[in-house]
């Protein structure tokens, strides 16, 4: 019973560092879209 419990919080643990490195990687992404100076397809060559 207290290895099918350690393997639970394991995954349960696993979920929460998945979910937490998406939303990061959203924020960033969102970060990067507000600061990008040159929107993407606009004919602007540098």
């Amino acid at each position: 019973m207290k290895k099918f419990l350690l393997i639970a919080l394991a995954a349960v643990a696993g979920l929460f560092v998945y979910r937490q490195i998406q939303a990061d990687r959203a924020e960033q992404d969102l970060w990067t879209e507000a600061t990008d100076s040159v929107p993407a397809g606009s004919g602007v060559h540098s």
